[in-house]
């Protein structure tokens, strides 16, 4: 089968974060004087073959622990959903 998962990889708490300062000063130089706070992330898309959602969800947290996220500074979380494709 065929899975979509849609992971985001943002920092941890107390982590600086030099990229979501400059936004939020490009923001409040832009007149958006109500931003308060603006934290930088990414958002990933992984499209695996694999024979069932648990089977799939293992292998996203292994990418996500091993290559994806830096586990020391930053937190993953996912959502994992079937295309409805089946592999052949």
């Amino acid at each position: 089968m065929e899975f979509l998962a849609k992971v985001q990889v943002t920092l941890k708490a107390g982590v600086n974060d030099p990229q979501g300062k400059t936004i939020m000063g490009g923001l409040r130089s832009l007149g958006f004087g109500t931003v308060s706070d603006v934290r930088m992330g990414r958002y990933l898309e992984v499209i695996l073959q694999d024979d069932d959602i648990d089977s799939a969800k293992r292998q996203v947290e292994g990418m996500c622990d091993r290559l994806l996220s830096n586990p020391v500074i930053e937190q993953s979380q996912f959502e994992i959903i079937s295309t409805g494709c089946v592999s052949q």
